[in-house]
């Protein structure tokens, strides 16, 4: 994709008369070489990884360590059982964003989306929709085109790498896509999808990468509850007509610029953060010795 800026997105929008998904996707085209159809068919094989990652969650699964697995099934138990706040819609995003994080802990088959640390966000948001019937697979498709050309710019001016930027270029920017993606989703505008995507990363800017013990669970796949969930509250706040006043592509270069200043012990090395707490020191001691035992 050629778009460095949301803004250029946005005017390809209104000099065309066609919708975010059709900018996003012809651009894509231009650079790719591939047909509509190719690439098409590219975008419904991902989504249908991500339906069979869901699927193919067990809740006896556990990670290597021993610390990932299984609360998404707690999560979903809970719900079922009336014990939660969350209930409907918001109780299957929680449950659906640690299926997908708790499978990669788990060395499953994910998509990266944009990061396999975030993997979890984008999913969890479109998956309840698209089992209601709320939105079918077409729908979800262009969504996810959305979601692209969004990540794409931020790849394009700041990063998506943990150790680059810290976890908002990861978390935050999959919150950000996943917002954006459910805003068109609801028929909002480009423009409110620019909005929601702006607002959802700005909720995440300064996000550390801290991951304990150096692996991609602890707090790894908490946080794609919280950037799913604040996803979908950016998009609801964008399709009410709230704004967030700073433009897209600037809390970009923001987020750039505070990466940029984080020291490297918060930049997924697994040294500062909750990496660096006691009970995190322990933990890291813990699993060297049980990954060191034949």
């Amino acid at each position: 994709m050629a778009f460095s800026s949301v803004s250029s997105m946005l005017d390809a929008c209104k000099q065309s008369g066609h919708p975010l998904y059709e900018v996003i996707l012809e651009s894509d085209l231009a650079e790719s070489g591939l047909t509509r159809a190719e690439s098409e068919a590219e975008m419904h094989r991902l989504w249908g990884v991500m339906c069979a990652t869901s699927a193919g969650y067990c809740g006896a699964d556990r990670s290597m360590s021993g610390y990932a697995g299984g609360d998404a099934a707690k999560v979903a138990q809970a719900a079922g059982e009336g014990r939660l706040y969350a209930d409907g819609y918001f109780a299957e995003v929680i449950a659906e964003a640690l299926k997908t994080a708790e499978c990669n802990a788990c060395m499953k088959r994910i998509v990266a989306a944009p990061t396999a640390g975030s993997c979890g966000v984008l999913p969890a948001v479109l998956l309840p929709l698209f089992r209601a019937g709320r939105a079918d697979e077409d729908a979800v498709c262009r969504a996810l085109y959305v979601a692209a050309g969004f990540g794409q710019v931020v790849a394009a001016r700041a990063t998506l790498a943990g150790a680059e930027g810290g976890c908002q270029a990861e978390v935050g920017a999959a919150s950000a896509m996943a917002a954006a993606a459910l805003t068109v989703l609801k028929n909002g505008t480009p423009e409110q999808a620019a909005e929601a995507f702006a607002m959802a990363l700005t909720n995440l800017e300064g996000l550390v990468c801290d991951p304990v013990a150096g692996l991609v669970e602890i707090p790894c796949v908490k946080r794609n509850v919280i950037g799913a969930m604040n996803a979908v509250s950016a998009a609801d706040m964008a399709l009410a007509g709230v704004v967030g006043h700073i433009p897209a592509d600037e809390v970009i270069d923001a987020m750039a610029e505070v990466g940029n200043a984080m020291s490297h012990e918060l930049r997924e090395t697994g040294i500062g953060g909750l990496a660096g707490t006691p009970t995190g020191c322990k933990i890291r001691d813990a699993v060297t010795r049980g990954f060191d035992t034949p």
